[in-house]
This record gives structure tokens, C-alpha cells and sequence, in this order.
């Protein structure tokens, strides 16, 4: 069907596919809401009011509102090949969605953003790529592939690619680095995302001057609103992990709110099974108090302008058919969508099929012949401990007195300090980087996962030694997963046959897996609600304050590693 027919049913003198009755609409570009009738042709909307069509549809006084867009996801933190991710989210009303694929570009370089493209063919859902721009996120730690300027530049040819990924390397940016501002020029004229938590003043200046132009690490109001201020888009995020929307409310207002944006960056299973997806960060905000047509254009047409995803983001004459019917604006319970004017979903169930992808075997390559081992011996009166934050990927900085025992520091489970080790996992280095952390609580045990941001190593966290190596080489025998492990037996365990990452196992049991690791953490005395989420951040070098990488100890406000003992 062409523009003739379109138009013809936009004029009314040509019959519609689907006419959407008793409906009203969220009208996100006059920011009220209408009662009236929705004509959709060739995947269309024709227009507006009755008119002849081919099916009639009442809605009995549901909402419409614009498909739902995740404008920052990693698609990777669900833990399910992008199909079964789809079957999830679809229903939820998500329509589409900005990934940044440097999870497994991590562990898999391009090839593993070209496998992810090639599992969006036929979906219900809408995948646009920003090329990740910190392959490795920093170069303090060992990743499995290293991406330049020049091996991005050939995806800019694939039309799902709209700009560049999150630029977690702030200090390159800002002193001019030769390597990030290449990325940023080969991506010249797209959106550029941040990454940029805590930065102010004249270093904010100088990284929004090398060209990026949003951000999603605020944690304060205050933060946010001065890269507010200096042009940035603020993207609100609420997560499995990261929750920030209760703190970042307070800076949407009518003259701000066309610069922010809802996103959810890494999402689990089990909240994307129980709490669903954009819907939910709707729900939330609602009943934090905003306006919910403002709500839902943060989460539609903000989206859209912000990356140019023409026809998308508003429902209008000749823009995409991608709608969610919902039973109202307050618990956001999704009845309908429609994808391009078909009905995709319906009360929680995709009406289309889809399968999983096929297993992309991570590199799993420790060279346990070159590792010196993971006993620590006391270089002093005081060492630096990260502590956890609950809810947040930041840290902070400890210093405790080691507990030695036989000349060697140990894991001291009264006070709630544990070893934590990162094994190399790509190229067969033998790197290690051992310390101690505060916050996991285990009395005995330990977690082993290579889920561990950005560069994906094995990374561990227990009491004995006996029990960091036993999990660390359950989860290698399994090509990567997670683990938990007690007294040399593993008693859970999740194998990740996606690069280390993600399962073809459908959601529903990969979430009652990751129950059952997170029940046998909690068991061994771990108060975290998500141990694996959290432990995953325990790596990430370019989130303050103190993160343990296959090199060492690294402390981010100096960006360098930094010995154990101070």
C-alpha cells in the first residue's frame, strides 16, 4: 500500500485499514488529551475523526498514547537474546528502543555488534544502535577487543546506527584525546551520548565542547540541573540497579521537561517479568507527582526529537502507526499495541513469534599457568576498601585495618570484609586484581559472574580463597555465567552461552534462575536484594569512587590504579 492510498484515506474519500473508536488520545505536542477517533492506513495514521474502514475497533474509552521509546538501554543487562528481550518489552508497550551494544562489543568486538543487528530482523520492536565509544570503557583494564575510530566508521553504513554510544571516558574527553575526539568527528552531525557522573564546572564545559550532548549518571538534583543548564539532555534513569528519578524529578518543569528523558539503562528479569518496562518508569513518575501527558512525552516524542527518529514519537498524520493502548494515565496498565498499525500485543502476551538467537560463545581464556595467585600479604596498617552503595553503581572509599592471618591478609566476615578478585578472561594474560570489599555480607562462600562491567572479566567475590577459585573455574567449565559456591560445591549456577552475557533460555526461566542465585547469596548472608547487579559495577572504572579491575585497585577521581595499602 502506497502514499496514494494514505492519503486518499486521510482525505476521507478512501477507505482506512483501522479506525480506532471511543478513544481518547494523548496529544503529546499540545500536551492535553482528546476524545476522538484514530484512522491508521498502510501502516500509517491517516488522520483523525469516523471514517470508513475496513476494521473497526472499540476502545471503550482506553487511552492512546505514542509507542513507549527506551532511549538508553543495554540491552545485554537483560540477560536474554534480543528476541526473547523483545517478548518482554513489547507488551509493555515499548515500540522501540536506543541501545549502545559495548556490552558484548566488550567481549566480542564488531562481530559481536553485527550478531546483535542481525537478531532485530522481523521483530516487533524498533532497534536503533549508538555505536559504543569506549571499547574498552577505559585502557586500565583488559577487555577483548579494542575498538578505534576507524572500526566503527564501516557500521555508520547500517541504517539502525543513529550516533554514537555513551563517552564513559570523560578524562580523554575533556584533555582532547586524539583516539575519543576521532570517535566523536566520524559521528559528526548524530547524537553523541555521556557519560559523565559528577562533573561540573569548567571540565563539564570542556566535555560538552568536545561535542556530546546528554547525560544519564545525575544523582542530584543539583547535578542535573546545571548540565541542564549548559544544553544537555538529561536522561531520568530508574533501573534494576541505578535509581534516579525520585532524585531527578524536581527539574521538570514546562520550560525544561523537552530536554529530559525516561530511561532504564540496565534492566533485569525479573523486574522486566513483575514491574514491566517504560510503563512502570510512567507509573512511578505519575505517582511522584508529574503530569502524566508530560510523562509520557518523556518517554515518546522527547525521545524521537533528541535522536531524529522521524515519524516516531507522536501520533499524527503520516507518522508511524506504533501506539499503546492503556486503561488509563496512572497505573499505565497496557490493554493494546500496535506496531506500524498491526496489533503486535495484547493483555501481556506477544501476538507475534519469535525465537531466540543462537548462542554466540564468549572467549573464556584464563591462563591459570600464568596467574601468580590471589593471596594477599599486608604491605601495611591500612588498606583501601570499596565500599557499596546500596541502589547505586557509585562507591565509596574505605580504609580498614587488614585482618592477617598466618602472614596473609584474609577475608573477615565479622566486619563485612570480603576478597574480591578479577580474573582476565580474554586474552590469556594472567592478570588479576585482588582487594577487599565492604557491603556483600557473605559469612561463608562465594559469587563468581562474568557479567562485570564494562569489560566483562570473571569477577569474584567470597570469604575463602578455596571457595573464589572453585566458583571462578564452575563459571570458566561453563564458557561464562554466574555462580554460587560454598565450602568447594556450587550450589547455583546460570550458564550464559551469549559471550558470558546472555542466555537463549526464554526470560521466565532465566529470571527464576537469577531468584535462585540471588536466594543463595542471601542464604550465605548477603543483604543485597540484587548481589549479581551489584557485584557486575564492582569493575566499572569510570564510576566513582574506588572499582577493582583485572590490573588492580583503581581509584576513579585520579583515574589511576592505586595500591592496596595506603
Amino acid at each position: 500500500m502506497g502514499v496514494e492510498e494514505l492519503l486518499a484515506a486521510a482525505r476521507g474519500d478512501g477507505e482506512a485499514d483501522l479506525l480506532l473508536v471511543g478513544a481518547r488520545i494523548v496529544n503529546v505536542f499540545k500536551g492535553v488529551i482528546e476524545e476522538d477517533s484514530l484512522a491508521i492506513c498502510g501502516g500509517m495514521v491517516a488522520g483523525f475523526g469516523e471514517r470508513d474502514a475496513r476494521q473497526k475497533v472499540d476502545l471503550g474509552g482506553a487511552f492512546i498514547c505514542p509507542g513507549f521509546i527506551d532511549g538508553h538501554v543495554h540491552i545485554e543487562s537483560s540477560m536474554v537474546s534480543l528476541p526473547e528481550y523483545a517478548r518482554a518489552v513489547v507488551p509493555a508497550g515499548t515500540t522501540a528502543v536506543v541501545t549502545d551494544y559495548h556490552e558484548i562489543a566488550n567481549v566480542l568486538g564488531v562481530e559481536g555488534i553485527r550478531y546483535m543487528m542481525r537478531l532485530d530482523e522481523g521483530l516487533p520492536l524498533e532497534v536503533f544502535v549508538m555505536l559504543p565509544s569506549c571499547v574498552p570503557a577505559t585502557p586500565m583494564e583488559t577487555a577483548g577487543a579494542v575498538l578505534e575510530a576507524q572500526d566503527l566508521i564501516p557500521l555508520l553504513d547500517e541504517e539502525a546506527v543513529i550516533g554514537l554510544g555513551e563517552v564513559m571516558n570523560f578524562p580523554g574527553a575533556i584533555n582532547g584525546d586524539p583516539a575519543v575526539i576521532a570517535k566523536i568527528s566520524a559521528c559528526s552531525g548524530m547524537p553523541v551520548d555521556g557519560h559523565a557522573p559528577g562533573l561540573s564546572g569548567r571540565e563539564l564545559d570542556a566535555y560538552i565542547a568536545a561535542g556530546i550532548t546528554s547525560d544519564h549518571e545525575c544523582v542530584s538534583a543539583g547535578e542535573a540541573a546545571e548540565k541542564l543548564a549548559k544544553g544537555m539532555y538529561i536522561y531520568i534513569r530508574e533501573g534494576s540497579t541505578a535509581r534516579n528519578l525520585e532524585a531527578l524529578l524536581p527539574i521538570v518543569n514546562p520550560a525544561s521537561a523537552r530536554r529530559c528523558l525516561f530511561v532504564d539503562d540496565d534492566r533485569q528479569p525479573k523486574d522486566l517479568l513483575e514491574e514491566g518496562h517504560m510503563n512502570f518508569i510512567l507509573r512511578k513518575a505519575v505517582a511522584s507527582g508529574l503530569d502524566p501527558v508530560t510523562a509520557v512525552r518523556m518517554v515518546s516524542l522527547n525521545t524521537a526529537l533528541r535522536f531524529g527518529l522521524r515519524g516516531r514519537g507522536g501520533i499524527m498524520p503520516g507518522c508511524q502507526a506504533d501506539l499503546v493502548v492503556v486503561k488509563d494515565l496512572k497505573g499505565f496498565e497496557v490493554l493494546q499495541v500496535y506496531k506500524r498499525g498491526a496489533k503486535v500485543a495484547e493483555e501481556g502476551a506477544l501476538w507475534t513469534d519469535v525465537r531466540a538467537g543462537p548462542p554466540a560463545p564468549g572467549a573464556m581464556n584464563i591462563a591459570w599457568d600464568r596467574i601468580p595467585g590471589i593471596a594477599v600479604r599486608p604491605a601495611g596498617e591500612v588498606m583501601q576498601v570499596i565500599g557499596v552503595v546500596p541502589d547505586q553503581i557509585i562507591t565509596s572509599r574505605l580504609r580498614e585495618k587488614p585482618t592477617v592471618e598466618e602472614g596473609l591478609v584474609v577475608s573477615d566476615p565479622a566486619r563485612d570484609l570480603l576478597k574480591i578478585c578479577v580474573f582476565e578472561r580474554h586474552r590469556g594474560t594472567g592478570n588479576v586484581g585482588t582487594g577487599f570489599i565492604h557491603g556483600f555480607g557473605l559469612r561463608e562462600g562465594a559469587l563468581a559472574s562474568t557479567v562485570a562491567h564494562d569489560s566483562h572479566n570473571l569477577m569474584v567475590v567470597g570469604v575463602s580463597d578455596e571457595d573464589i577459585l572453585t566458583a571462578a573455574r564452575a563459571v570458566e567449565k561453563m564458557g561464562g555465567g554466574q555462580a554460587v559456591v560454598r565450602g568447594g560445591e556450587v550450589l547455583v549456577d546460570l550458564p550464559l552461552d551469549v559471550a558470558g552475557l546472555m542466555s537463549t533460555l526464554p526470560l521466565v526461566e532465566v529470571r527464576d534462575r537469577v531468584e535462585k542465585l540471588q536466594k543463595a547469596a542471601q542464604e550465605l548472608g548477603c543483604p543485597l536484594a540484587d548481589p549479581f547487579m551489584a557485584l557486575s559495577f564492582m569493575a566499572l572504572p569510570v564510576i566513582p569512587e574506588l572499582k577493582m579491575t583485572d590490573r588492580g585497585l583503581f581509584d576513579v577521581d585520579i583515574f589511576s590504579h592505586v595500591p592496596l595499602f595506603v
